[in-house]
């Protein structure tokens, strides 16, 4: 699929103001095998359920490492940042996004569960030096290959080099969005190696390696 057959990007990858009181609302998601209650906002990708291509990740990755650095690109309200805190409690999750109003809603719904291990932040605001134990990603593909590829390039060589099964970036895309030109994609330009590890529902969970 090329970008010309995308459809237009939907504003919420690049809402940039925090939600007031007025248009944030709490409702209860199943987080770690728990019905949890969040804040969700309109301008954030999927407000008020998580969305079918993160309940496939979820349900199809390992648990993550234990400790050290994780993760989750493109957090929007926080789904898979809150899964990983609440899984691994003695490693740090990054929160990144590039939007303030996602970033201020997972560091809401973080401190709502007294997940005191997330670190939310801007991407240009994680040090260079911090290298990643394992990377979860819903990445947004709808950006555009452009985009999308220079965001891959700059965040998967930071992962630390495969050491356990739980290691690496675990990807979910959709199928006819370009699941498998993607992995090609990777392996051909960044050198690294993809697995195609499960695929429900029309989506197709990758996982990347060094």
């Amino acid at each position: 699929m090329t970008d010309a057959e995308l459809p237009d990007v939907p504003d919420h990858y690049f809402t940039g103001v925090a939600a007031k009181d007025g248009e944030r609302r709490r409702v209860t998601v199943r987080i770690a095998d728990a019905d949890v209650e969040v804040e969700v906002a309109p301008g954030v990708f999927s407000p008020g359920r998580v969305d079918p291509g993160t309940q496939v990740l979820l349900r199809e990755v390992p648990a993550p490492p234990s400790s050290g650095n994780l993760l989750d690109l493109g957090c929007g309200w926080g789904p898979i940042t809150l899964t990983l805190a609440t899984e691994a409690p003695g490693a740090t999750v990054y929160a990144v996004d590039i939007s303030e109003r996602a970033l201020d809603l997972t560091r809401r719904n973080a401190e709502r569960l007294h997940l005191a291990n997330v670190r939310t932040s801007l991407p240009d605001a994680v040090p260079d030096e911090v290298t990643f134990a394992a990377l979860w990603s819903n990445p947004p593909i709808r950006v555009g290959k452009d985009v999308l590829h220079g965001m891959l390039a700059h965040w998967l060589p930071r992962l630390e080099p495969t050491s356990s099964d739980h290691d690496g970036a675990w990807l979910v895309v959709q199928k006819n969005l370009g699941a498998d030109s993607l992995a090609r994609w990777i392996e051909a330009e960044l050198g690294m190696e993809v697995e195609r590890m499960a695929s429900s529902k029309g989506f197709r969970v990758l996982r990347v390696t060094r």
